[in-house]
């Protein structure tokens, strides 16, 4: 599906921020909705903004985001299970988001690295950050770590039926410090 972006209305205003991702179905997102309280500090991120990023590719111009949805297109790969594994924190001392982590999966990391090749392919640099795959819950502002540790603790596993990855897609995000609002921009069906 091409990227059909709608052009800056000035030379002064960025594109979108853009990046790749699996949706989060609405039943996996009802369940982590159960664990939206008790942090000081926490911003939850609203149900229909739950994502797993593939590749993060930030503010580019029209020509790079037209080459990656372009190479995204051109990825074949079956449709795989994911499960949630737990719960977690990024940031040690000073605690900066709350996530579900996503439980390793062969299909996951084929095409987590497809879409590494894409990403090349338009020019991007190389993701120079771990992958971690994770579906952010809540982004902290002055949480403070005990606190942190003792949510997590309190919620303790999450147990949640698998579910089958049919899609990835490119999100964009307009007007925003993370955490949505997020639109679809391009859909890719994975098929066996």
């Amino acid at each position: 599906m091409p990227l059909t972006l709608a052009a800056p209305q000035s030379p002064t205003q960025k594109m979108p921020r853009l990046f790749s991702a699996i949706e989060i179905p609405g039943s996996i997102a009802e369940r982590l909705t159960l664990l939206r309280a008790g942090i000081l500090g926490a911003r939850w991120i609203d149900p229909e903004n739950y994502h797993l990023t593939l590749r993060f590719i930030g503010d580019v111009d029209r020509h790079t985001a037209r080459d990656f949805t372009s190479a995204l297109g051109d990825i074949v790969a079956d449709p795989f299970e994911l499960r949630l594994n737990g719960l977690g924190s990024f940031g040690g001392g000073k605690p900066r988001a709350i996530f579900a982590a996503i439980a390793p999966s062969e299909g996951l990391e084929a095409l987590r690295r497809a879409n590494e090749r894409a990403a090349r392919e338009a020019g991007l640099p190389p993701e120079g950050r771990n992958f971690k795959p994770h579906v952010t819950l809540a982004r902290l502002r002055g949480a403070r770590a005990d606190a942190v540790a003792a949510y997590l603790e309190r919620q303790g596993g999450i147990a949640a039926e698998p579910f089958t990855v049919s899609r990835f897609v490119v999100y964009s995000s307009r007007n925003s410090v993370g955490g949505g609002p997020y639109v679809v921009e391009a859909a890719y069906p994975l098929e066996d």
